[in-house]
């Protein structure tokens, strides 16, 4: 596998400085948008020197497949392979505005001392929240990090919401909220960076029989950061 698992460090935050991977710890990841969805996150915790994505070059198959459709079984088997400690889908489905899911992660007895998430945004053609390989603490304490969405640079961001999501076909596979309108002719044509980079947002219109989205800018376009994650080591 590629031993690039996961970009460039997402933390805007970190409440003092982390050591060496904890044992046991407890991790809740918070949605801080006001009308976007993730799906299921895939959480990692995996031996340093490995990431799934980084940002600055293209992405991975498997990575296209959870930015577009929110398919992590690929990034799954990935991390499987490095012998990680996962949790997949900890919400139990979709982590909707204004909500958290919180869980406890376990290490003891494995070499998995750095800490990975991924989940697609919904609704977005290729745009994903991804957390990427930050040491995990030992020293008691509250971690924080605020975590922006990344383009995968692998899908035009059209603003279309058709039931796609699958790589290589275009438009959105839904949008959870149900604000979303019809009949939008395309926002964006393909991205100038074809890289994984950081997401520009939504374009959106105020149109919701028409105009160039089916998404409406004065409700599902966002700020960066788009998730809080939270380590509690004690």
């Amino acid at each position: 596998m590629n031993k690039t698992l996961f970009g460039a460090l997402a933390a805007s935050s970190i409440l003092f400085a982390p050591t060496a991977g904890a044992t046991q710890f407890e991790v809740t990841i918070t949605n801080l948008t006001n009308a976007i969805h993730f799906t299921p996150f895939l959480v990692a915790a995996h031996p340093a020197g490995n990431n799934l994505f980084v940002a600055g070059q293209p992405a991975s198959a498997n990575l296209q497949a959870m930015a577009e459709g929110g398919d992590v079984s690929g990034l799954l088997a990935d991390v499987n392979g490095l012998g990680a400690t996962v949790v997949e889908n900890p919400a139990g489905g979709l982590l909707a505005p204004a909500s958290s899911t919180t869980f406890t992660m376990n290490t003891d007895g494995t070499t998995n001392d750095r800490l990975s998430l991924v989940a697609m945004l919904l609704p977005t053609n290729d745009g994903f929240a991804g957390l990427n390989a930050v040491e995990i603490p030992t020293a008691p304490g509250v971690y924080t990090f605020d975590v922006p969405a990344y383009d995968a640079g692998t899908e035009a961001n059209d603003e279309t919401v058709n039931g796609g999501g699958m790589p290589g076909v275009a438009g959105i596979p839904a949008d959870p909220s149900g604000l979303g309108g019809t009949g939008g002719t395309g926002a964006a044509g393909a991205d100038t960076n074809g890289n994984v980079h950081i997401h520009r947002g939504s374009l959106g219109d105020t149109d919701p029989n028409g105009g160039i989205s089916d998404l409406d800018s004065r409700v599902h376009r966002w700020l960066n950061p788009v998730i809080r994650v939270t380590l509690s080591v004690q």
